[in-house]
């Protein structure tokens, strides 16, 4: 049977690891091991992350809407209850973008349902 060195492939394989490792503070960007462990963890969390980040940019929609709609003696439930009942179909991302850059069209929309 021939002999198996494996120098270049176990080296690869601690190198994409310490790579990976970059920024961490004291052995957990040094040490192999250590290495390992936190760059698991970390994997582990951006995808835990990707996941809540959706969920916090549409709260941070929804307040946005509300605090616009609030101006305009309104409820956000009842904002979007209404829409609904309009058949304007807009999702909480563009209200709130309209909130914020366009606030002449956001109140001309609440004037339009309100009627």
């Amino acid at each position: 049977m021939v002999r198996v060195k494996r120098g270049n492939v176990a080296r690869k394989r601690r190198q994409k690891i310490l790579i990976r490792a970059k920024g961490f503070r004291g052995a957990h960007s040094k040490l192999f091991r250590t290495a390992n462990q936190q760059v698991m963890k970390a994997l582990r969390y951006s995808y835990i992350g990707r996941k809540q980040k959706k969920r916090q940019f549409r709260r941070l929609w929804i307040t946005r809407i509300n605090a616009a709609a609030k101006m305009h003696d309104i409820k956000y439930s009842v904002l979007i209850n209404k829409l609904k009942n309009a058949n304007v179909i807009l999702n909480r991302k563009m209200l709130s973008q309209l909130a914020i850059v366009d606030p002449k069209t956001f109140s001309s929309l609440i004037n339009q349902i309100k009627n």
